[in-house]
């Protein structure tokens, strides 16, 4: 039995006075799983809600399945409908289906072969068994149970109400209803939010066995790489949004050879432009008008002259119209990949602009907890000079983290993983000097330290400046002279004049990023650092984090950067106590 695909032509979608989708069209085949991918506000999540026909667009038209599950939809449950209630709803159309089945077949036991209607009942019983076993209907009671447990629900009480389950759960439950269903079509947006690696996993396993279409929007670029077979990147592009073949990595793949093309052609056209400048200025000063004739050429002169001024004319007539048309047709320049040269810069400003609670700090030493004995810590760590740039000794926060020795050096990459509540942002805190270190030791410092911090939440202490303005008093004018906000690539043209309150949280996170990567400090600690970022931005980001002499900490559940992480790592759990050679060989389960 063929299963219907989902067709989108000439969708356009205006929010508000911004055209978020202009004529996106899109075909996606059964068998045939397609991410959505771009930066924030580039309409992937508007996209998934005209294919489901959530929204309607302003022109275009969709043909969609009749089977067809969303995840991003609010389930159709209030708060006291139990968790068997809604395993029943996603198991209604496989007990239909088998119940249609049973029908036929004693339909078909009662009818003779030579009766009028035997051969359409048989017709229909072989669709309807066709059917019954795409959708695996037999096995749908056990698949409900596989789901469940797969994504950690399976311990709990069928009996349980949905208003007493967390947000995730209910997300997490909504999820399992629609791989037990198992619709001929499935939506997902961000399917991978809020689920440890073991349930991402799964999922991408069950998603991978759906014979129907699957489109996801996704920044998880693990997700992305081991479920799609097409990604569609919808990010402004001449051509509008740009369909590539494969997963994540032949994305990636593609990417890197249409840049080195696209700098290639830049360059060419450039040394092209240059030549053509040359050629006609120098071309021009050869004509030479006041020269008189010389002795020897005085016979004929004037018909050599003439042909000259004619040969020359046409060459400078021809470099001026290859020189205007290549100006109006060359290829602008590639937007610089985000760098970070960690540690180049000193004496960082101190981040006026941020709220206590704000994202990002340069931090001098001697702030924080400090052990003021010697005896505290190994010669080496005392050495002002040779030493460590933070040395923690038998330090920690009572009741989230304890912290027998650890220290961070120049050039150091440590990657901190854990399970939420384990203490990875209290341990940045901590090394930052936002927290007072309790216990025997204490923090020491290298003398004119500089720290940064990108916390998960970012504040700004004053949301109606613009991004521009508030870029440019964090880091002073000259600063933000020399390296102009929009030069970072991490905010668009029109973005930097809105007031930073009324950018989306990746939008101000990217802000906070760019105050660190302008003005980099000695000792970066980053708190899950590609959240709300772009899958390019994070490729970029965790390119720029490889260079540079001074320490990074990175904190991350991000399953992509742990797998690619080549540095130190530190795991967490909750109650775990960090002793002095934790980092040594660690692997991240």
């Amino acid at each position: 039995m063929s299963r219907p695909a989902l067709l989108a032509h000439d969708l356009v979608r205006t929010l508000g006075t911004r055209r978020v989708l202009d004529g996106v069209s899109l075909t996606v085949s059964p068998g045939r799983r397609v991410g959505l991918i771009g930066e924030n506000g580039v309409g992937k999540s508007t996209l998934l809600r005209l294919l489901a026909g959530v929204d309607e667009p302003d022109a275009g038209q969709v043909t969609r399945p009749c089977d067809l599950g969303f995840l991003h939809q609010e389930m159709p449950f209030d708060g006291a409908t139990t968790i068997a209630r809604v395993l029943d709803d996603a198991l209604r159309e496989a007990r239909a289906d088998l119940a249609e089945l049973d029908r036929l077949t004693r339909l078909l036991a009662g009818t003779p072969d030579d009766h009028p209607g035997h051969a359409a009942l048989l017709d229909a019983y072989g669709k309807q068994l066709e059917h019954a076993q795409e959708s695996e209907a037999w096995d749908a009671d056990r698949r409900a149970a596989i789901v469940l447990d797969g994504l950690g629900l399976g311990g709990f009480g069928h009996d349980r109400t949905l208003g007493s389950l967390s947000g995730g759960q209910r997300g997490r439950l909504a999820l399992a209803a629609l791989l037990v269903r198992r619709p001929a079509a499935l939506l997902l947006d961000e399917p991978t939010n809020h689920l440890d690696d073991e349930a991402a996993v799964f999922v991408e396993e069950q998603i991978r066995a759906l014979p129907g279409v699957v489109v996801a929007a996704s920044h998880d670029r693990a997700f992305l790489d081991a479920v799609c077979t097409d990604l569609i990147d919808l990010d402004p592009a001449v051509n509008g949004p740009v369909r590539f073949g494969g997963n994540y990595s032949a994305y990636r793949a593609e990417k890197r050879a249409e840049r080195e093309r696209w700098e290639q052609r830049y360059a060419a056209e450039q040394e092209e432009l240059a030549a053509l400048r040359r050629s006609a200025g120098v071309t021009a000063r050869r004509v030479a008008p006041d020269r008189g004739p010389r002795d020897n050429e005085k016979m004929g002169y004037g018909h050599r002259a003439g042909r000259v001024q004619q040969q020359v004319s046409r060459r400078v007539r021809n470099a001026a119209r290859r020189f205007d048309e290549l100006e109006r047709t060359q290829v602008g320049r590639p937007p610089k990949p985000l760098r970070l040269h960690v540690g180049a810069l000193t004496g960082a400003p101190a981040g006026s602009a941020l709220a206590d609670s704000g994202t990002v700090s340069s931090q001098p030493a001697g702030s924080g907890p400090t052990s003021s004995d010697p005896a505290d810590c190994d010669p080496v760590d005392c050495d002002p000079l040779d030493g460590p740039l933070v040395a923690l000794r038998d330090a920690g926060v009572p009741g989230r983290l304890s912290v027998a020795r650890l220290d961070l050096s120049d050039g150091d990459r440590l990657l901190v993983t854990g399970d939420n509540g384990a203490g990875k942002s209290t341990l940045l805190s901590l090394l930052a000097g936002r927290l007072d270190a309790a216990g025997e030791g204490g923090t020491r410092r290298r003398p004119g330290l500089t720290v940064g911090l990108l916390a998960q939440d970012t504040v700004f202490e004053r949301p109606d400046r613009s991004a521009r303005d508030t870029y440019t008093e964090a880091l002073g004018a000259e600063r933000a002279a020399a390296v102009p906000l929009v030069s970072l690539g991490l905010l668009s043209v029109a973005d930097l004049d809105q007031p930073v309150g009324r950018l989306s949280v990746g939008q101000r996170r990217r802000l906070a990023l760019a105050l660190l990567v302008a003005h980099p400090p000695h000792l970066l600690l980053l708190d899950e650092p590609t959240n709300h970022l772009s899958p390019r931005l994070c490729d970029e980001l965790e390119d720029a984090l490889g260079a540079g002499p001074g320490a990074i900490v990175v904190a991350s559940h991000d399953r992509w950067l742990r797998g690619r992480w080549t540095g130190r790592r530190l795991h967490l759990r909750s109650g775990h106590q960090v002793l002095p050679d934790d980092t040594e060989g660690t692997s991240d389960p």
